[in-house]
């Protein structure tokens, strides 16, 4: 179930669902529709074991292909990718540099939020493409699963990043902890945010819960603006919404990243700001904190965050979703102090 997803979202989904008397079988494979007495009766087997499932009424999903036939894009030359789809560039061109192709038609993500942004920057590069032009970039579009609760996400998430090799790591913020989620009595749910090593940019985010497909737009945009936590965390958010979990998600990462060694010294500092300790002490442990890198501790109040390391071998040229070469996010600049008031005025 939700194959594309982390197991952990499965996991989730599967519980909610056994929790309210859904049934969900996975891994069948239908042999027969029959009616026995009346009574409408799917015939599948799973594992060599042959199940019997009663029903009122069928619904199939089977996707959707690309509908290309009968365009002439044969006749033209046009190139299709393997999955039927016409095959573009990252500014929707196709083989032929004055024809472009958006949408469902071109792929890979079947959305109409989606095929929106393509159709948008098609016409854009069309007319403007001599002197302006702008990609179509997938790593910013976020989608949503709409189950109860909702599934969102945008970018990489952890399955993904194992397996193409990319290093990230790994912050977790459970909704059991957000006032709003416990007010609605909601609070099954958590917000995941991979970034890349040592820094606050964002690589991709699931969001599960309640309003999670409302709640993933402001990670769609930090990563299409390139805003890393940092600012996310500097950023006031109305108390209680749902929106608060992306804050806390990032609190959770910059807890994660204090050291045993900066503790120390912050203690040092203050004890001599208060008159109960020395320079020299606030010196020493200045010196130990470059030193001791380990982990403060564990976080509180439903947080944690954890790396995810590459692998031993991680694949030669790994797409990297958010990615932007020589850009990093950092946290905003304090602001100036206002000028001082002249005399007399």
């Amino acid at each position: 179930m939700l194959a594309r997803e982390d197991p952990e979202v499965s996991a989730l989904l599967a519980e909610r669902f056994a929790a309210e008397g859904i049934a969900v079988l996975v891994g069948c494979e239908p042999k027969a529709f029959r009616v026995e007495a009346g009574e409408k009766v799917l015939l599948a087997e799973r594992a060599g074991t042959e199940l019997r499932v009663p029903f009122d009424l069928l619904v199939c999903a089977l996707g959707r292909a690309a509908h290309t036939a009968d365009l002439g894009l044969e006749d033209l030359g046009i190139a299709l990718a393997p999955a039927g789809t016409v095959q573009t560039d990252a500014y929707l061109r196709t083989n032929y540099p004055n024809i472009y192709a958006c949408g469902d038609v071109a792929g890979p993500l079947q959305f109409t939020h989606a095929a929106s942004h393509q159709a948008a920057t098609a016409a854009l590069n069309a007319l403007f493409g001599p002197w302006y032009r702008r990609r179509a970039d997938r790593a910013a579009i976020p989608w949503t699963t709409f189950t109860d609760p909702e599934v969102a996400r945008v970018g990489l998430n952890e399955t993904e990043a194992r397996q193409s090799g990319v290093p990230c790591e790994v912050t977790r913020y459970d909704l059991a902890a957000l006032d709003r989620a416990i007010a609605d009595e909601a609070a099954q749910g958590f917000v995941k945010v991979l970034t890349a090593p040592g820094t606050d940019r964002i690589l991709g985010a699931t969001v599960v819960g309640a309003h999670a497909g409302e709640t993933i737009a402001e990670i769609a945009l930090a990563i299409e603006r390139r805003i890393g936590l940092a600012r996310l965390l500097g950023t006031v958010h109305v108390y209680p919404t749902y929106a608060e979990a992306v804050r806390h998600a990032a609190g959770a990462w910059r807890r994660a990243r204090i050291t045993r060694g900066a503790q120390a010294f912050l203690a040092a500092l203050n004890d001599w700001r208060r008159g109960a300790g020395s320079a020299r002490a606030v010196l020493a442990r200045l010196l130990a904190a470059a030193a001791d890198r380990r982990p403060a501790g564990p976080a509180r109040g439903g947080l944690r965050a954890h790396r995810h390391a590459p692998p031993a071998l991680p694949l030669r040229g790994a797409p990297c979703a958010g990615r932007r070469a020589g850009v990093r996010s950092r946290a905003p600049r304090l602001g100036r102090a206002p000028p001082k008031a002249r005399r007399g005025a």
